[in-house]
């Protein structure tokens, strides 16, 4: 007779236990759920907004199985989906827009599980159904937006240096600077390798124009692709994340392609809206001598694009970009004090508080464009006169057409921008009756697995020896 020591009997017994203990809450399945979290990732949840939402629940006369704080955010169970989808709507209205609330689902496992770190399995697409995209970031405008940062840069610089110049453009992602003479060009070169190390220059002498032309070394391209494709998976994660879609799946796919698994999603035209409804912002100049005949009949001025504004007529805006929404820290809707009309609040970083206040200085009783874009569309949704110098870092949107829309541009501008734009290059949908006859197949595999063993440990042991 084979004997073992004790402590391998020991140690069989606590793995089959631990193992039965772990696999447990697959079994209780999983609970309705309400998650609130903030949209700032800076700012902290606490005991404070737990009683407030208790508060709402029981004047609201919706019951839960418990709430608990967890990874900065609070989760609150329900009996049913009915309860889960009205809790949902109270809290949305009685928290305002400082909070996400999602709808989510939570193991239904008992507490003294959980308390142990056994939790049930997360099912994926195959399983629960959804939709699944890949997507592709296009890199050359990534490096063209680049090439714009270093446009206002180059300004910044030049003029704090007090080296003049001709004019500043830029042509795909080379951005070019013009000098009247040698010397200035010279001591640009000086300046601006100093300041901006990661860029190669090349130097051009005409008769009458001395030109400086800056391009990212090959080192600083790969770097800005991979913070474009990082930024873009981030800024998708929160849009996402804001709209609710619980558990989605968002991750890298090579060098500039993102896979994007929405579980429980069926409507793939609303994953679509979700995905490309991320919007940004930019600030630019008007030029009011544009003849707006000429606007009618797509003839820009050079150095200018053609924009439709809310009320349905076109201006021009100068193509050197004042300010884009990367320089926004948070957006929030609200209402004008003095019309009363819908508006967004924008509060702006250092940099971009400081280049919209010098921008404001120099351009006053000039008109200033505020164009959101949006699926590779831009508007003009307002386009004041400047008055006066504005500084603080705080900037207010006017021209929204109801409190409903301005809701949408603060959550969109919220969420953040594309660092550049991406396509869809394969979508495909797996249905929930799919992952319910997987589901069932693999319960099948099992228990026909477990007979034919049996069976044949029957068969070719002869009942443990007995025959």
């Amino acid at each position: 007779m084979n004997r073992f020591p004790l402590w391998k009997y020991v140690l069989i017994g606590f793995t089959l236990v631990a193992a039965f203990l772990y696999a447990l809450p697959n079994f209780f399945g999983q609970v309705p759920a309400v998650q609130v979290s903030p949209v700032r990732t800076t700012e902290k949840v606490d005991t404070v907004l737990l009683a407030q939402m208790a508060s709402l629940l029981d004047t609201a006369g919706v019951a839960n199985s418990g709430m608990a704080l967890a990874d900065n955010s609070i989760k609150a169970r329900f009996a049913s989906t009915d309860l889960q989808i009205k809790a949902k709507d109270v809290l949305e209205k009685g928290l305002g827009e400082r909070y996400t609330v999602a709808l989510n689902l939570l193991p239904a496992s008992p507490a003294w599980l959980t308390a142990i770190g056994a939790r049930p399995m997360n099912l994926g697409l195959d399983l629960r159904g959804g939709v699944h995209f890949l997507l592709e970031v296009d890199m050359k405008t990534a490096l063209e937006k680049a090439a714009i940062r270093y446009q206002n840069d180059f300004r910044t610089e030049l003029r704090s240096a007090k080296i003049r110049y001709s004019r500043i453009s830029r042509e795909g992602d080379a951005v070019t600077v013009n000098f009247s003479t040698r010397d200035q060009r010279d001591a640009a070169v000086d300046k601006l390798g100093t300041a901006f190390a990661d860029l190669a220059y090349t130097t051009d002498d005409q008769a009458e124009a001395f030109t400086l032309t800056a391009r990212l070394k090959p080192e600083a391209e790969k770097q800005v692709q991979e913070f474009a494709l990082q930024q873009n998976i981030t800024t998708l994660r929160n849009r996402v994340n804001e709209l609710g879609v619980a558990e989605p799946v968002i991750t890298q796919q090579g060098a500039s392609r993102v896979v994007v698994q929405l579980p429980g999603v069926q409507d793939t035209a609303k994953a679509k809206d979700i995905l490309g409804r991320t919007a940004t912002l930019e600030i630019r100049m008007v030029d009011e001598l544009a003849d707006p005949l000429a606007l009618a009949q797509g003839q820009a001025p050079f150095g200018t694009d053609i924009v439709p504004t809310r009320d349905g007529t076109l201006i021009a805006v100068k193509k050197d970009v004042v300010l884009t929404g990367d320089s926004i820290t948070n957006a929030t809707p609200g209402f004008d004090s003095t019309s009363g009309q819908a508006a967004v609040h924008i509060n702006l970083d250092g940099t971009g508080a400081r280049i919209f206040k010098d921008a404001t200085r120099e351009n006053v009783n000039k008109r200033m464009a505020i164009l959101l874009i949006e699926k590779g569309r831009a508007e003009a949704i307002t386009a004041p006169v400047i008055r006066e110098e504005i500084g603080g870092g705080r900037v207010q949107i006017t021209g929204m057409e109801s409190a409903q829309e301005a809701s949408d541009v603060a959550l969109l501008l919220r969420a953040g921008a594309l660092a550049a734009p991406m396509q869809i290059v394969e979508e495909r949908t797996v249905g929930p009756s799919m992952g319910a006859e997987n589901i069932a197949k693999g319960f099948n595999a099992n228990i026909w697995g477990f007979f034919a063993v049996v069976i044949f440990i029957i068969f070719y042991y002869r009942v443990f020896g007995l025959f």
